[in-house]
């Protein structure tokens, strides 16, 4: 089995924080998940290492998650969030690698597909966030829908130095079956720097929770691995959010099947070196 870094995972516990997002329907897992939780379903996968990512606009949050990272010897790195719109971004971030765990912080998101506005990467404050990541050298990752990728392809071409990577191939309507406009525009999106990848990650909650196949997401993975190509794709849980419609090992296995053809190299790329790469990870022999 090739080892394999998860690029995508969370941790929470809903009895002392309020998660916005967290409809009635995802009751399901509306409970604690901790790091316990965590080894408990990685290890058996045969993951070696994780990068925790940011639920909520929580600046604490951030605090609370490099701390664990440093206590927590599975994890590699961690997905922070910061207030892109404030002229203090810079001190926050300064603020977040001088604390506990904070040679751990290798990158930053926020929840752009719930902002109202669908240019929200473009306006001018959160392109100002964004030269500051980049100044940083920390990575941006894009959480996306079809429905902002036009101004996601805008930010990229604008600064193609900055390392981005794309979270749940963003988010086709695999359940429905929608095809375009997503398809031409995450091709655009690839095309936009060589410094922009993607993670395959969140595919079975865009699909059929209940009755998905390893054939309903095939197009859409081998198109985002035909488009970024295999150096610039990575492997993610989104764990705990993927036990809506799989468990945790169903989720890698048929994200391993989903790249078995391709030659060994790429696929240890997939698992491994590419997430390094995006993140600026010092791989050790453990990994």
């Amino acid at each position: 089995m090739i080892p394999l870094i998860d690029t995508h995972h969370h941790l929470w516990d809903t009895s002392k924080t309020d998660y916005p997002w967290m409809t009635k329907e995802l009751d399901a897992i509306r409970r604690r998940f901790d790091v316990g939780d965590l080894t408990a379903v990685t290890s058996p996968a045969g993951v070696t290492g994780t990068i925790l990512v940011q639920t909520i606009s929580s600046f604490e949050e951030s605090q609370e998650f490099l701390a664990i990272a440093e206590d927590t010897a599975l994890i590699c790195g961690v997905v922070a969030w910061v207030d892109l719109t404030s002229p203090g971004v810079s001190d926050q971030i300064a603020e977040l690698k001088a604390g506990k765990g904070g040679s751990f912080l290798v990158g930053i998101r926020h929840q752009v597909h719930d902002e109202e506005d669908e240019n929200w990467l473009l306006r001018q404050d959160v392109q100002r966030g964004l030269s500051a990541i980049r100044d940083r050298e920390l990575t941006y990752d894009l959480l996306l829908r079809p429905r902002e990728l036009p101004a996601a392809i805008k930010a990229v071409q604008e600064m193609p130095d900055m390392h981005w990577v794309v979270d749940h191939i963003a988010k086709p309507e695999i359940a429905q079956g929608g095809w375009e406009p997503w398809a031409g525009l995450i091709s655009d999106l690839a095309a936009a720097s060589p410094s922009c990848w993607v993670k395959l990650s969140g595919m079975v909650t865009e699909a059929d929770w209940n009755a998905w196949t390893f054939e309903d997401l095939k197009p859409y993975a081998h198109h985002v691995i035909e488009t970024f190509g295999p150096e610039r794709c990575m492997i993610g849980s989104d764990w705990p959010v993927c036990l809506l419609a799989a468990s945790y090992e169903r989720i890698i296995d048929t994200t391993r099947r989903l790249i078995a053809e391709l030659p060994a190299k790429q696929q240890s790329g997939i698992a491994v070196e590419n997430a390094a790469m995006a993140y600026r990870l010092e791989i050790d022999a453990g990994i």
